[in-house]
């Protein structure tokens, strides 16, 4: 890298500014549409126990969104949020990393947590905020965390994940854990201030950390040419230091083998990389938004001919791992699943109101415990409002 300060830099003697519009990044892909390879390319070392498990969580996702969304358009749950043809992005990255390592996501990796093992019971539990959720009820649906599954709780506020990412791969530098921490965000985060920190800090002090940008063209209903004037997410990563690459996000096979290459180096060398994931968000943004405002028909149509879950599948066929009946019949099972769990979900009650004040304090300061106090003389009060909470109150 060159230095200011030093001799050896190349010196010209006419002013040549790098254009924006002629210095534009590759983008790294294997697999075309129809399953098969494009010429030159190589499939990554993929066994096909892992590809089909790879597989089987797409055919789980897509499931687990088209029911929940449904759900929520009958008023069984108040917000949902799809990652319907951005599948490849973060469950195949997912699959190349350690399970020790660290997962910090936005909000649309449910698929890398499913891969991971996060069970139909704990999707629902949460989705539903009951008492066996993991988060005692305490978050909007989908908002998921799992200690065990090393996926760190999500957090509403965008791009806050990012500083913290860099932050705990100093941790495993400082310990000398061969492990590395992966952290998703979409391009609108990358407008965050905590992006550029973020970035620079993991440069600066060489941190083991992936950060992997799920550029899906829109932020809510912003399209990305109207959130950045030079060469997209991927054209900021070597000014801040970082190894950058940028994949076809709906090529499973290139988006496994790029984080798997960026996890070697993250470990091996603490050098801190940025994929960027061109990808295409099929849904809307969340239960809460309208696509059909800000983008046509006809521009959702083309990506759908780009479905990673389907180029994916035309791969395993091709390899003799995989027949569309096998393909129908998983996808029955897990929407049977799905709906079997989220009945079970339905029926369990809600986390009892004490466990809002639990898992913060050792013991509970004086003003948490009179505003306690004040919420059960007013659940009470209004039992009638209240039926489930005022039923389970502790005296």
């Amino acid at each position: 890298m060159s230095d200011l300060r030093s001799f050896d830099v190349e010196l010209i003697h006419q002013p040549a500014y790098l254009d924006p519009q002629t210095s534009v990044l590759p983008t790294f892909a294997l697999l075309r549409q129809d399953g098969k390879l494009y010429s030159g390319a190589k499939a990554p070392p993929l066994s096909k126990e892992l590809a089909l498990k790879i597989h089987d969580t797409f055919l789980f996702i897509r499931a687990l969104d088209e029911r929940m969304l449904a759900s929520q358009r009958q008023g069984r749950i108040s917000f949902y949020m799809t990652e319907t043809g951005e599948e490849a992005s973060d469950i195949c990255s997912t699959a190349a990393l350690d399970p020790d390592d660290l997962i910090m996501a936005q909000y649309r990796e449910q698929g890398a947590l499913a891969f991971r093992g996060f069970t139909v019971d704990q999707f629902m539990n949460q989705i539903f905020s009951n008492e066996k959720d993991l988060g005692k009820g305490r978050q909007m649906p989908i908002h998921y965390g799992s200690h065990e599954l090393n996926y760190l709780t999500i957090s509403s506020p965008l791009a806050t994940q990012i500083p913290q990412a860099t932050g705990y791969a100093y941790g495993f530098k400082q310990q000398g854990k061969k492990n590395c921490v992966i952290c998703y965000f979409g391009e609108g985060a990358a407008s965050e201030g905590d992006f550029h920190a973020a970035l620079n800090m993991a440069g600066v002090l060489r941190v083991p950390v992936i950060f992997f940008c799920r550029n899906n063209g829109y932020a809510i209903s912003t399209p990305v040419h109207e959130q950045l004037a030079g060469d997209g997410v991927a054209g900021r990563g070597p000014g801040y230091g970082l190894k950058t690459l940028r994949v076809d996000g709906n090529d499973a096979l290139a988006v496994y083998e790029a984080t798997r290459l960026a996890r070697k180096m993250a470990v091996e060398d603490n050098q801190p990389v940025l994929i960027e994931s061109m990808t295409y968000r099929l849904g809307a943004h969340s239960s809460s938004d309208d696509p059909s405002g800000y983008r046509s028909r006809n521009e959702e149509d083309k990506w759908r001919k780009k479905d990673p879950v389907a180029r994916f599948r035309q791969w395993l066929i091709h390899q003799g791992w995989w027949t569309e009946e096998e393909d129908e019949a998983r996808q029955a099972e897990h929407r049977q699943a799905v709906v079997e769990a989220m009945k079970r979900a339905e029926k369990i009650p809600k986390s009892p109101l004490e466990d809002m004040f639990t898992d913060v304090y050792k013991e509970l300061p004086w003003h948490l415990e009179e505003q306690l106090e004040e919420a059960k003389v007013h659940i009470r009060k209004y039992a009638d409002i209240y039926p489930t909470t005022a039923g389970r109150l502790k005296s």
